[in-house]
């Protein structure tokens, strides 16, 4: 018996379609330039976002599989819960769904406080700090680990994008689709406008004007590449959001995979001829500068300024938050069912299973992202993008694309409705490249220890459950809870 649940199928393709995108092309690529310059000292980062999206298309495939495969609300979940089988399934997808606790709003705060700093530049009294504060927690194992809070006008701004995405969201899902599509409207304009603008102000001497031994293939070159991906792959992700929502997706086999594909490759073309567009306007020493300052974020008003005027560098703003606001109500909404399908299937906290009893959402798991998202807005843009990808990475892409591997040999006549172009290359390729990302950075270890302690803690509360419930590894696997049966959309 197909399992379903009591959410609507409501989504096609041209909404999965749009919800991928608008979760990828957030406020990131239009904040995340200083820093992937950067990280490489000239604009040879451009390898950053060429590499990022093949890295992108490979683990794409991966998710497309998966997704047709077991088209159900949870995506990594579900997919974790059916490779790794009954009992060390049990365990990966109970892990995926804590760290999730965690980076969900890791990922929502990012868009949230990209916001914000475009705030900024509206209001330049919103910059000054209130408060910043560094503390350390040692842990056993784990060492000392190193924490950075700050607090300013733009805090309140970031709180406040989150509070109106979550008053948005709690609605039906086919509103939240007709919204999306509005929103992603707003994207595309804004795309558009910087791209154009780019191209016809384009000064090829300042966007190749590359350092001397740019490509030199030494330690540095090779640990600034690392650097460069982790900002990229933070700046591409969101091609998977489609696969949080199987339920709610029409035709899902069909319309999951054209959906990851359709946004992997609309925006990896995008993001490719943006930046260069960018670099050929405002030199890449002042994008240097700006981010080893952490100030001047908002790179398309400076840009939109000095061509037009300030008044280009407002409107630039504004649509760069409305691009950012997209962003973080796609996150949302995408993330917000993942606690509750782990909990419908009995391996989360209870209260999370939880559905409004008017507009069909789980509100429970909307409600609480939410206001995590909210807490981790005091953190600084690069270090919550640091933790978000290494957790990430560790905790749920490696151990899912490795665990396709796995299920292709054990299932060989398993129903595939997508078959991966090329098997095995992408997942192979995805593994590579994301052990690649994780060590072959400067300081890596610190986020590390991060990831470290979030499996640890999850390891204790899983533990803990099971004991409390007699399930394994202390008594049976447990039992699964089956959603209401619906009839399917088609």
């Amino acid at each position: 018996m197909t399992e379903q649940s009591e959410l609507r199928r409501d989504v096609g393709v041209l909404g999965a379609t749009a919800l991928n995108m608008i979760d990828m092309i957030g406020v990131g690529p239009f904040i995340t330039i200083p820093l992937i310059i950067s990280a490489m000292g000239g604009p040879q980062a451009m390898l950053g976002w060429v590499l990022g999206a093949a890295l992108a298309m490979c683990d794409g495939m991966v998710w497309a599989e998966l997704g047709a495969a077991m088209p159900g609300s949870g995506g990594s979940y579900r997919y974790l819960k059916e490779i790794y089988g009954p009992k060390m399934g049990r365990l990966f997808s109970f892990l995926f769904v804590w760290q999730l606790s965690f980076s969900a709003p890791l990922s929502i705060a990012t868009g949230c406080i990209g916001l914000a700093l475009y705030s900024s530049y509206l209001f330049p009294a919103l910059a000054p700090a209130w408060m910043e504060h560094a503390f350390s927690l040692t842990l056993p194992l784990l060492g000392t680990m190193q924490i950075r809070l700050t607090a300013n006008g733009a805090t309140c701004v970031a709180i406040g994008a989150c509070l109106l995405a979550l008053i948005l969201l709690y609605r039906r899902i086919a509103i939240v689709s007709r919204l999306s599509l509005m929103l992603w409207i707003g994207v595309l304009g804004t795309i558009a406008w910087v791209i154009i603008t780019g191209l016809t102000h384009f000064s090829a001497a300042r966007a190749f004007d590359f350092p001397p031994h740019a490509f030199h293939l030494d330690q540095g070159f090779l640990a600034g590449l690392g650097a460069a991906l982790l900002v990229a792959a933070y700046d591409y992700w969101g091609y998977y959001n489609v696969c949080f929502l199987g339920d709610e997706i029409k035709d899902p086999a069909r319309t999951i995979p054209k959906a990851l594909v359709y946004s992997i490759a609309a925006v990896g073309a995008v993001y490719i001829v943006m930046n260069i567009s960018i670099l050929g306007v405002i030199p890449w020493r002042e994008l240097d500068e700006a981010a080893k300052s952490q100030t001047h974020f908002y790179v398309i008003s400076t840009m939109m300024e000095r061509i037009y005027g300030h008044g280009a560098g407002v409107l630039a703003a504004l649509l760069i938050m409305w691009t950012a606001f997209a962003s973080v109500f796609s996150l949302l909404l995408g993330y917000s069912r993942v606690p509750y399908a782990a909990a419908l299937d009995g391996n989360y906290f209870k209260i999370f299973s939880r559905v409004h009893p008017v507009h069909r959402i789980p509100h429970v798991s909307l409600l609480a992202l939410g206001i995590v998202a909210m807490l981790f807005c005091f953190l600084r843009l690069a270090d919550a993008i640091a933790a978000l990808v290494v957790i990430r990475i560790i905790i749920q892409f490696l151990v899912q694309a490795a665990g396709l591997l796995l299920w292709r040999r054990r299932n060989h006549e398993a129903p595939r409705p997508f078959r991966m172009w090329l098997y095995p290359l992408p997942a192979l390729l995805a593994i590579a490249g994301f052990l690649y990302v994780l060590i072959a950075r400067r300081n890596f270890t610190r986020e590390l220890r991060y990831a470290a302690a979030i499996i640890l803690a999850g390891l204790v509360v899983f533990l803990a459950r099971a004991g409390k419930n007699r399930e394994w590894p202390f008594g049976g696997v447990g039992k699964k809870v089956m959603p209401k049966q619906i009839p399917a959309a088609h």
